[in-house]
């Protein structure tokens, strides 16, 4: 099975509020970008988006220059349905984020919550990273959520690396400069908590 194949799966079996990463609002995510003071044409796009809300409280706010990009057209689909009419206002990709070839200098904001701790080879991390910096204008903000040291060591069937603010930033290094991070207890849908932790860097102007 491919990984494609896996997160349809994953996706055509549970409803979105039940998958363990769900959160009806990603309230920390939404802190880091309204405290970078977008404007509200700023380019911003939810890497591994899926079924996150994420885009609709964007939207609700005012933000009209959204990308979601995920690896698996079953949940892009279901976040379209969701949106109805709305769907219409953002730009949805199907893509691995290793693969992705984002036009230079493209987003103001990168947001990742729960991609990159799925990343366990090098190699991919290292794409990831150069995607990343290549999709950014300078002084564009990122902001990449994984499980924490304390997280489980398995999601959905998959390994996952587990990392603390440090060794998430010590992935990106220069020129991406740490701002801020903290850590998140995250309670899943059927009451179990995980650790996340997140990790806000600038790429230098």
């Amino acid at each position: 099975m491919s990984e494609q194949e896996h997160w349809d799966a994953i996706y055509a079996g549970k409803a979105a509020d039940r998958v363990s990463w769900y959160r009806p609002h990603l309230e920390r995510s939404l802190g880091f970008i309204e405290a970078a003071n977008l404007a509200k044409e700023a380019a911003i796009i939810d890497v591994g988006g899926g079924s996150s809300t994420l885009v609709d409280d964007l939207l609700e706010r005012g933000f009209s220059n959204l990308t979601v990009l995920d690896l698996s057209p079953t949940a892009i689909a279901g976040a379209k349905a969701r949106l109805g009419a709305r769907a219409g206002e953002v730009e949805w990709i199907v893509a691995d984020v290793t693969r992705f070839e984002p036009p230079e200098h493209r987003f103001e904001f990168w947001h990742d919550r729960a991609v990159f701790h799925f990343l366990r080879e090098s190699d991919s991390r290292r794409r990831y990273v150069e995607t990343v910096r290549r999709a950014l204008k300078p002084g564009g903000h990122v902001v990449v959520a994984t499980f924490g040291l304390g997280g489980p060591e398995q999601c959905s069937g998959l390994e996952v690396t587990r990392y603390d603010a440090d060794g998430l930033h010590g992935e990106f290094g220069s020129p991406f400069e740490k701002v801020a991070s903290c850590e998140e207890i995250h309670r899943t849908p059927w009451g179990s908590e995980q650790e996340f932790v997140y990790c806000y860097c600038r790429v230098a102007g």
